[in-house]
């Protein structure tokens, strides 16, 4: 090592000395050369004195690196370091639950993987790979989640014996395969997509028509398009299948979210907010309609203004706080209660069974509502990982189903109107086929209505008889004037 050391300072002080005794007018250029070979000689004894090849030296400076690609186990680590800090990269112990940090790992994955469904057509394949692999790993973590059940086990002496062992908890044994089959169904119905078919979508910077479909819903989708006829009738029976699935999954999996969601304690957070009492919750509107005689759920929202989605996500929220408000005062008796009322108890339930119904229409009549605030609570506040997982996985896949059914609802809505444009068009043209061939008496200005023209003959023909009747004919009859002929002029 120090015969080294001692090596390259001699080669700096010979390039030193070289430097100095060259002449002023090429003093740049040998200045430039010397340093290289300098390098290079450093370079070189380096190698040599560590045994390594050139190649395997450190870059120059000014060298970026590469990044190398990384492996699936890498992927995992980073994921799961996320988890388990809870999203709090400093460590200090202030990030959220492992609930909900599961639970916004399965919500950014699906946002990243499918984002706005705005047109149908298959996914990727690294899109889906990706999908199903980072899915694994997170649903793995319910195969860990496990409960005492008794079983049977013979001892050596032939005896039975009871004993209790692990399985994994009944919520996910039976929910998490049923929700891998209706994600696995989305997916293949997006495949089916993929061959050609009677629709295309246009951007809206192409589409001529795009500053009207503004004033419309869904302007920033592509539009669909289908051929100036409609659809065939195969493809419109497919769609109609393929619509029909997607709805039975969409109802599989809300029914899935709801029962998750009901399982789950109603925040400490979220009693504190609510008012006193319903008829403050609902408002004196609302409370008197749902408090009639009788009752009609669908004639009440018929009557409400539901015109927006943010009007129909306040009726949720009301809705969803008074039963909150009835059921704590029908569960505390009525001594202890600190909220008194004068309503009886069976008044409350039959109010609760009612705003259930209205409650129960609203979900299934708009599918697509954003989270309420009751929804909002119960899963920031929730600390069960299982019922965290369930019920992200079900509500992703609910979104999805539901952005599906909205594209293919899209495409049978630009179908119809394609049919009534077609089948206006159709009968515009047999009119005018069809229309009645002008006879002579139209050409000299005699023309009358058919109709007309029928009954005044009859009635001339009637009067002529009961003229001939009644009188003798006259002697000498007006002639009647001779029918113009027309000329070729």
């Amino acid at each position: 090592m120090v015969r080294t050391l001692s090596r390259r300072c001699s080669i700096q002080s010979w390039g030193s000395f070289r430097i100095r005794r060259t002449n002023h007018d090429d003093h740049d250029d040998d200045h430039d050369a010397d340093d290289y070979k300098q390098q290079q000689q450093l370079r070189t004894i380096d190698a040599r004195n560590t045994n390594k090849p050139m190649e395997d030296q450190p870059p120059f400076i000014g060298e970026a690196p590469k990044e190398k690609p990384q492996s699936d186990m890498d992927q995992m680590k980073e994921r799961f370091a996320k988890l388990l800090l809870g999203e709090d990269m400093s460590g200090g112990g202030k990030g959220v639950s492992s609930a909900l940090a599961l639970s916004n790992a399965v919500t950014n994955l699906a946002a990243s993987i499918f984002g706005e469904q705005g047109k149908l057509a298959p996914m990727a394949p690294e899109r889906k790979a990706r999908w199903r692999k980072e899915m694994d790993w997170l649903l793995s973590v319910t195969d860990h989640i496990v409960e005492f059940v008794p079983s049977q086990q013979k001892s050596k002496d032939g005896t039975n014996m009871e004993i209790m062992v692990t399985k994994q908890r009944k919520d996910l044994l039976v929910n998490i395969p049923g929700l891998r089959k209706l994600d696995t169904l989305l997916i293949d119905t997006l495949d089916n997509f993929g061959q050609e078919q009677e629709f295309w979508y246009v951007s809206k910077n192409d589409d001529p028509e795009n500053e009207s479909s503004r004033r419309e819903g869904k302007w920033w989708h592509p539009k669909v398009k289908v051929p100036p006829s409609g659809l065939s009738e195969t493809s419109r029976r497919w769609l109609l299948s393929e619509k029909e699935a997607v709805s039975q999954v969409l109802k599989a999996a809300m029914a899935i979210n709801a029962s998750v969601l009901s399982e789950i304690e109603v925040p400490e957070s979220y009693i504190d907010s609510l008012p006193k009492n319903g008829r403050s919750s609902l408002g004196d509107s609302i409370y008197k309609s749902i408090t009639v005689e009788y009752f009609d759920p669908a004639y009440f929202l018929s009557s409400m203004d539901l015109s927006t989605e943010h009007k129909v996500l306040d009726l949720k929220n009301r809705i969803e706080a008074s039963i909150i408000i009835w059921k704590r005062k029908m569960h505390h008796k009525e001594g202890k209660s600190s909220w008194g009322s004068a309503v009886s108890i069976e008044k409350r339930e039959l109010f609760e069974e009612r705003v259930e119904t209205i409650l129960h229409l609203l979900k299934y009549r708009f599918p697509g509502l954003p989270q309420s605030s009751l929804d909002i609570s119960k899963i920031q506040d929730n600390k069960d990982i299982g019922h965290a997982i369930l019920e992200s996985y079900s509500r992703i896949i609910e979104s999805l189903a539901f952005s599906i059914l909205s594209r293919i609802e899209d495409i049978l809505h630009a179908d119809s109107l394609a049919q009534s444009s077609s089948s206006n068009s159709d009968d515009d043209a047999t009119r005018l086929s069809s229309a009645e061939t002008p006879t002579l008496l139209d050409f000299m200005g005699w023309g009358i209505d058919p109709l007309k023209r029928s009954s005044i003959d009859m009635e001339n023909l009637f009067k002529v008889d009961s003229d001939k009747k009644a009188s003798k004919p006259p002697v000498s009859p007006t002639p009647r004037p001779p029918i113009p002929e027309l000329s070729d002029n």
